[in-house]
Order: C-alpha cells, then sequence, then structure tokens
C-alpha cells in the first residue's frame, strides 16, 4: 500500500520540484496537484489522499482555512504543512486548523520524506526550528533547564489523562480519542481541560508540543 499525496502549492517551480521528489519514493504516490486552498479542499474531497502536503500563502483561499475544512469534512486525511514562514502567527493557527504537522520547505529530502511517513501514521511532525521555538513559548515550568518541574507535572496526571494527552500528541481530535478508548466525547473534553490546568498551558497545541517532548523525547 503506497502513501496517497495530494500536493498543495502555488508555485510550478516548487510543484515541479517536489512532485519529482515524490514520485521517486516507492512506498510515496502522488494523487494530484492543487494550486490554492479552495483547489486542495476540492480535490482532498474527490480524490481522498492519505497525506496533503499544504503551503499556506496561496491565492482564493490560504492553507490555513484549507486545512481546516480539510480536518472537519475528512478527519481521516492528514494534513502536513510544507511552508516558508517559521513565525509563531502561522505555526500555531496551522496546528490549531488540524494539520498534523509543519515543515519548512529548507528542510532535507529525505527529512521531508520520513515527515510524511510519520504524519500518515498519525504522528505530530515538527521541523526542528518549529518544535524549538515553540516549546521555548510554553509555560516558565515547562522550560526549566532540567526538567524536573515538567516531569513533576506530568506525574500529577490520572493514567487516563496520560492516555489522553499521548493520543492528542497523535493530533488526534476529542471525537477520534473518544472513539479509541471507547468513551464519550464529553469525557474527553474534560479530560483534555483537566490536563490543560495541571500542566499550566492554554490550548491543546500545547498540551501536545508537551507530549511529544515529554513522553517521546529524543536520545
Amino acid at each position: 500500500m503506497k502513501i496517497k499525496i495530494l500536493l498543495a502549492d502555488d508555485h510550478q517551480i516548487v510543484l515541479k520540484g517536489i512532485s519529482f521528489f515524490l514520485n521517486i519514493q516507492p512506498d510515496f504516490e502522488l494523487v494530484g496537484e492543487a494550486h490554492n486552498g479552495q483547489e486542495a479542499v476540492e480535490k482532498a474531497a474527490e480524490l481522498k489522499p492519505d497525506i496533503v502536503l499544504m503551503d499556506l500563502k496561496m491565492p482564493v483561499m490560504d492553507g490555513i482555512e484549507a486545512s481546516a475544512l480539510i480536518a472537519e469534512r475528512h478527519p481521516e486525511i492528514k494534513v502536513l504543512v510544507l511552508t516558508s514562514f517559521s513565525d509563531r502567527s502561522h505555526v500555531v493557527p496551522a496546528l490549531q486548523a488540524g494539520a498534523v504537522g509543519y515543515m519548512l520547505k529548507d528542510v532535507e529530502p529525505d527529512q521531508l520524506a520520513e515527515a510524511i511517513r510519520s504524519a500518515y501514521k498519525g504522528n505530530i511532525q515538527l521541523h526542528p526550528d518549529i518544535s524549538n521555538a515553540l516549546l521555548s513559548q510554553l509555560a516558565p515550568q515547562q522550560t526549566e533547564p532540567d526538567g524536573e518541574r515538567s516531569r513533576e507535572a506530568l506525574e500529577s496526571l490520572t493514567p487516563r489523562e496520560k492516555e489522553v494527552l499521548q493520543l492528542l500528541s497523535k493530533g488526534m481530535s476529542n471525537k477520534e480519542i473518544a472513539q479509541t478508548l471507547v468513551v464519550a466525547e464529553k469525557t474527553v473534553k474534560t479530560h483534555v481541560s483537566s490536563i490543560l490546568a495541571k500542566l499550566r498551558l492554554t490550548d491543546r497545541t500545547q498540551a501536545a508540543l508537551f507530549a511529544v517532548n515529554m513522553l517521546n523525547p529524543k536520545p
């Protein structure tokens, strides 16, 4: 089974370069291209890709709005942002819109390929520069050099809350978490609220980043 990919970008040179790279990967299948956000939404519905590689700055409809619509209408499709914008004002809205990852166009080809494969499995994928920038803006206790307060915060969670946090780190919605854990969606919302309060975070994006950092630490 090949990973079906829809590529959304309004620059022809970028489209041709990335298309060539994707087509030489043995486990990828480029099923279509879109030149703006609206076309990306329409082709996602038509072609049912596994992954949408989404640029952010496009005509007609930008990538953030397109990502939100795809995530709402087709939660099984994973949106992986591929853009040149690394500032928080682009990153956070994209992740909040439902993107499972955010990569920069200066990424090495092999890293992009691995990010696509990992996103396909449901894991959050962030370019190293993005991850470091966002983690540095978490609540003060999450950025202690020795991580002691982070570990204490993590240990304050119940076993069920840790399960929910782990699923959050995979980019799952409340509905998907509820289905996975076989509980009511309202119960998941309660757990998420409790997690945010205990970790002193403001939104699920920060919670997901915390989980990636603490539950799946880099060697």
